[in-house]
């Protein structure tokens, strides 16, 4: 039967004890990671946040009541122990921050008892996720998560007092909004007030951050929650934490040098110094040299245009890409010139995933000649050139991609890393940050017939490309910035736009009638009428910062509670069926859905 804790207070967590505290009495409190009953003493390991403590039970000591107790402790009871701190009686733990010491008690209450849990509390479980986010509040026992989610609160701490240091000021805003969908779907809440209508949940503050520099707020943050119904990821989540913020009178290098000192600091948590100035790319220059504009630059292997070298030689498939407008491309896998026939074979399958019709190959062999799937098309002339133009040497594997420039990158991109992993080139323990600039402002929709905002309606255009809005709207590059870290975007933002002219502008390059924009933003509109500051912000994903700081692969090992592939919660079996009272106080009605080709 569970004791009560009554008089007893805690003095310290588990691994707050060291050397320092030996002949001291403390109370710690706590669950039993494991027990070893070996006759006359029992050995407790005792866990709490912070991490273990090693207990030593005698009946000598804690009297016999003391010791039955202590002799039927199984995983995961949680006791309150108190005992004198002594120097360990066996070998040192060096695996364990109190590995010196031991707490001998005096005094044991069993708090609370265990069933036996459905797997080990235990570091790099290997139990099937399925299994752990059912039962996640066991999961969150764990030492490695407690790490992630103890750095993650450090993070946004230390994010707060940062930036409140830096003039800024952390304002909510609301979660129940108006959905204004251009871009990812909306989760849409019904009014109950207003029977038919819905209110949306934020994808972002983005219009109301505007807003508040449009009422003089000048510098506002939030650690805010956001939402969007897409499909999900290692990296994704349908509810996710952004770090927003937004100031007033400030240029692109104004927000560079508060964020990269920002990051600085964050990184230095996790004792990681971050080199200031961050280095920048233009997207051009990052779609170009590494076929993505999140590239990793852990690692070489940059893309190459062949283009001119091979513009007329022998082989149809570049001279076809280059006539239709593309273009040939390759990369310098250097050292795999030996690799398999069968593992080339797996490679161009990948590449076909992308978009990819084939892929060219070219292996230099030790002597110095090719083994390549093209050879015949080409003179010995056109090869040496290639090669060479890639700079291959013997060992070397060379492979291309002949197509428009979007496919090219697309294929290249995607390629360059899945042989970086094959490689074993993506070293967990190096961090490679890098600013994108110069985005294209705008892309074109093939099913929409139309385009759409790279990033959103309100950024602003480079005010030398300003005249192609209209003559050339592909042309335009925008005053947007992303971050990226080792390949991965982890936050973006820019200049926005804060001139009437410039956003009817924006809004009729897009498609949209003034109707329609006033239809679904004339709160902002309507706002830039009344004096608007020249404004521009940024938004970072704290999830998959924090993955990357704690080196997971899942953005589900940083969020304590987090759904699965479907969106739903294992643990609470969120989304689920509610009371047909309230779907007909909403005025809902649910219709038959079909699933897999029958009606239920």
């Amino acid at each position: 039967m569970a004791e009560s804790m009554k008089g007893l207070k805690r003095t310290c967590r588990c691994t707050e004890l060291s050397a320092e505290h030996i002949g001291q009495t403390v109370t710690v409190m706590g669950w039993v990671q494991k027990s070893r009953n070996k006759g006359g003493i029992v050995f407790v390991d005792l866990r709490d946040r912070s991490g273990i403590i090693q207990l030593i039970f005698e009946e000598s000591n804690v009297g016999t009541e003391g010791f039955e107790k202590a002799a039927k402790l199984r995983s995961e009871f949680v006791v309150a122990v108190t005992g004198e701190v002594t120097e360990r009686s066996g070998a040192v733990n060096e695996n364990l921050k109190t590995g010196d010491i031991e707490v001998v008690a005096k005094d044991i209450r069993i708090l609370s008892e265990s069933e036996t849990p459905p797997f080990p509390i235990e570091e790099n479980s290997k139990t099937k996720d399925e299994l752990r986010l059912k039962y996640r509040y066991l999961d969150l026992r764990r030492p490695d998560l407690q790490r992630n989610l103890i750095l993650r609160s450090q993070v946004a701490t230390l994010t707060r007092q940062f930036l409140a240091e830096e003039g800024f000021l952390e304002i909510e805003t609301p979660i129940l909004n108006k959905s204004t969908p251009e871009g990812a779907r909306d989760y849409l809440v019904p009014s109950r007030v207003h029977p038919g209508s819905f209110y949306a949940l934020p994808q972002s503050p983005q219009l109301f951050k505007q807003l508040l520099m449009c009422s003089g707020y000048d510098r506002y943050f939030q650690i805010a929650k956001c939402f969007r119904d897409e499909d999900l990821r290692a990296d994704r989540q349908p509810e996710f934490t952004q770090i927003d913020m937004e100031l007033s009178f400030v240029d692109v290098d104004d927000v560079i040098d508060v964020n990269e000192r920002l990051l600085q600091k964050m990184f230095r948590l996790i004792d990681v110094e971050v080199p200031l100035p961050i280095p920048r790319m233009t997207w051009q220059e990052a779609m170009d040299r590494y076929g993505s504009d999140k590239p990793d630059t852990r690692f070489g292997m940059e893309l190459k245009d062949v283009t001119e070298v091979v513009k007329g030689c022998g082989f149809g498939v570049f001279t076809g890409a280059i006539e239709n407008g593309g273009s040939v491309r390759g990369i310098n896998a250097k050292g795999q010139g030996a690799m398999p026939r069968k593992k080339i074979d797996k490679l161009v399958g990948f590449a076909k995933d992308f978009g990819a019709k084939g892929l060219a190959y070219l292996c230099i062999q030790e002597d110095g000649t090719y083994k390549s799937s093209f050879a015949k098309f080409m003179t010995e002339e056109e090869m040496n050139a290639l090669v060479k133009a890639m700079e291959g040497e013997s060992g070397d594997l060379l492979l291309f991609a002949a197509d428009k420039n979007k496919v090219v990158w697309d294929v290249l991109g995607n390629l360059r890393l899945e042989l970086a992993r094959q490689m074993d080139l993506l070293d967990k323990n190096v961090y490679k940050f890098l600013w994108v600039t110069e985005f294209p402002l705008l892309e074109f929709n093939e099913e929409l017939g139309r385009y759409q905002a790279m990033h959103h309606p309100f950024t602003m255009p480079m005010e030398e490309d300003l005249p192609f809005l209209d003559s050339d709207p592909g042309r335009v590059r925008a005053q947007a910035y992303d971050i990226v870290l080792n390949g991965t975007e982890i936050g973006g933002g820019s200049i926005r736009i804060h001139q009437n002219d410039i956003q009817e502008k924006m809004f009729e390059a897009l498609g949209f009638t003034k109707e329609a924009a006033y239809s679904q933003f004339g709160f902002l509109l309507d706002a830039f009428r009344f004096g608007v500051p020249p404004h521009a912000g940024l938004a970072y994903g704290l999830d998959r910062l924090v993955m990357l700081m704690t080196k997971e692969d899942s953005i589900r090992e940083v969020i304590a509670f987090p759904k699965v592939k479907d969106a739903s919660c294992l643990m609470t079996e969120a989304p689920n069926v509610v009371d047909p009272v309230q779907l007909e106080e909403l005025g809902i009605e649910i219709t038959p859905q079909e699933q897999d080709g029958d009606k239920e």
